[in-house]
């Protein structure tokens, strides 16, 4: 834990280096000239503003949003204000002693000064800029805001999270600092400091504005293209191996990506005592099993959801595997926690069933009962159980399925059973995705190409500029985008660049249907099953097949809703 602090924290210092810093990097210096006349107050209420809400924003952003219903945008247009607030203190004196004054209820917190006001606002500024900072992180904190969506910050996390935001407020101290102390070193500068100040006034102000309308990003785009190596392995250290590994012990979890196929467990003598499962769901094909009455048996508990392509891949094997050793001793419980809202739906997920031929006893898990209970992570996971009732083996992701059956063959034979069949018979598939796991709803949607800023659940017009960077989804014409979906209006189309062979989207009708064409570098090509001559029919809550390419490579998606009446959950490649 302690090596893994350590580069949380260096991977705070040198985030000042990324070119995502770059839109917010006036607002700090800034600060060096509006605290000139509080002295260290100001900059140290700026840094303690920032730690606390970086710290907290991190890792329960999520849960507020969720519980309160307030837009994370809300939120940033809040310090958005604030930010301009300042502006205007340094641009209008009388406008400068009223806006301290204001804030002045947290000089509470300071330190010992004589001038608690100037730190009381930097505090305000240090919390707004917290909140503009979130897209700056690495993938050491990446890790950690994965377990905040779900809820399970620890004591671990929140230490992590803080020596990152430590790190990251260092070199901004110090450039504050440093401003300032080069006001009082060169003359000229000091004799000019109410015309710097009322400069940097303006400053303020017009990056506010420029976040407000999403110049920020743009800003950064435009310096990456131009400068591509610009930033370039800054926190590549972040990767290593040791770093890794201890990233491995605070999420539960491998922190490769879910098709990794990597085990948990080897198969050892005794395993760790398996969680019972949480009642309380639906249970299909079979009346409520405990793990209890099952002692004695070999049980797969395996994770899944049923609009997931890579849970869909792991089913003909577990069919497979029913089918081959049910009467043997083998218990295969389908543990079905949703992605989505609509998964949640009893007979939505009975219809996924039969669809999938799975005879195997499925219970729900709407609220991660059990998910929780096993710490799990993924979509697909398996945990297999011995007949004593510890988990002598796990798997996350796809893979691993000769692997898989022959621990499940071991298992039985531990049991006392004869009739264990040997061979070995499952079918192999190869994936060639590059493209991640894409979503679309403004909870978890990355990658976004269009010119403005998403507006949550209203409906806005987007547009988008070419060309599109790699793995980049683009919405143009009007949308709305919730939390969860993305909905296009009648005439609205969607661009996505990938790089696979399979494209897979999650959609669900409004209505009683809705088309939606498809399109390969702009021309109707590649269907996959689900678009009957380039032609997507959408009349039902599932995972449909847009495109198989003849082989794997670098494309345009173009998507055009000629109705409306259609909900986009996720992108996912094969």
């Amino acid at each position: 834990m302690i090596l893994l602090l350590i580069f949380a924290f260096l991977a705070g210092l040198v985030t000042i280096l990324s070119p995502c810093i770059l839109p917010v990097l006036p607002i700090i210096l800034s600060t060096s000239v509006g605290g000139e006349r509080a002295g260290r107050a100001y900059p140290i209420g700026v840094v303690s503003g920032f730690v606390i809400s970086f710290t907290f924003f991190t890792l329960f952003l999520s849960t507020i949003v969720r519980i309160s219903g307030i837009s994370p945008d809300l939120l940033r247009y809040i310090a958005v204000v604030i930010i301009a607030g300042f502006g205007f203190s340094l641009l209008i004196p009388r406008f400068q002693s009223f806006f301290e004054y204001a804030f002045s209820f947290l000089s509470h917190f300071a330190p010992r000064t004589n001038n608690k006001a100037g730190y009381g606002g930097g505090v305000a500024v240090g919390l707004s800029l917290g909140l503009l900072w979130t897209p700056c992180v690495g993938p050491i904190l990446a890790s950690v805001i994965s377990l905040a969506i779900t809820g399970s910050v620890t004591l671990d996390t929140f230490f992590i999270t803080f020596a990152y935001a430590m790190g990251a407020a260092i070199p901004m101290f110090a450039i504050m600092i440093g401003g300032s102390n080069l006001l009082h070193r060169i003359p000229w500068l000091l004799a000019h400091t109410t015309h710097i100040q009322k400069a940097f006034g303006i400053i303020m102000i017009i990056t506010a504005l420029g976040i407000f309308l999403n110049w920020d990003r743009r800003v950064q785009t435009y310096v990456l293209q131009t400068f591509p190596q610009y930033g370039t392995g800054l926190t590549t250290f972040e990767n290593i191996a040791p770093v890794q590994k201890q990233l491995e012990r605070v999420n539960g979890k491998n922190t490769e990506q879910t098709n990794s196929g990597k085990p948990l467990f080897d198969l050892q003598p005794k395993g760790v005592k398996a969680p019972e499962l949480i009642p309380g769901g639906v249970w299909l094909n079979s009346a409520p099993l405990t793990l209890t009455q099952l002692k004695g048996k070999v049980v797969v508990i395996d994770f899944w959801t049923y609009s997931c392509i890579n849970c869909q891949r792991t089913l003909p094997y577990l069919r497979q595997w029913y089918e081959k050793y049910k009467d043997s001793g083998l218990v295969i419980i389908g543990v079905h926690s949703p992605e989505f809202e609509f998964e949640k739906n009893e007979k939505n997920l009975a219809k996924a069933v039969a669809d999938f031929g799975l005879l195997y006893p499925i219970v729900q898990d709407n609220n991660f009962s059990t998910w929780k209970a096993y710490r799990n992570n993924y979509w697909p996971a398996k945990y297999v159980i011995d007949k004593e009732g510890n988990i002598r083996y796990t798997h996350f992701g796809e893979g691993g399925y000769d692997e898989s059956e022959r621990v499940i063959q071991a298992l039985l034979k531990e049991t006392g059973a004869t009739n264990v069949p040997t061979s070995l018979n499952n079918p192999q598939y190869q994936t060639y995705a590059k493209t991640p796991e894409t979503y679309l709803g403004y909870a978890r949607i990355d990658r976004f190409a269009s010119q403005e800023r998403i507006i949550p659940d209203k409906v806005f017009l987007y547009s988008v500029a070419s060309p599109m960077e790699n793995n980049e989804v683009a919405f143009v014409g009007n949308w709305e985008v919730t939390r969860e979906y993305a909905a296009p209006q009648k005439g609205a189309k969607l661009f996505m660049t990938f790089e696979s062979k399979e494209v897979y989207l999650v959609m669900k009708p409004t209505g009683t249907s809705a088309k939606v064409k498809v399109f390969v570098d702009g021309v109707a090509q590649y269907f996959g099953k689900d678009a009957m001559g380039g032609v997507v029919t959408v009349d039902a809550d599932r995972l449909y097949t847009l495109i198989t390419l003849p082989s794997p490579g670098k494309h345009t998606l173009q998507l055009e809703f000629e109705d409306g009446e259609v909900q986009l959950f996720a992108f996912t490649f094969g």
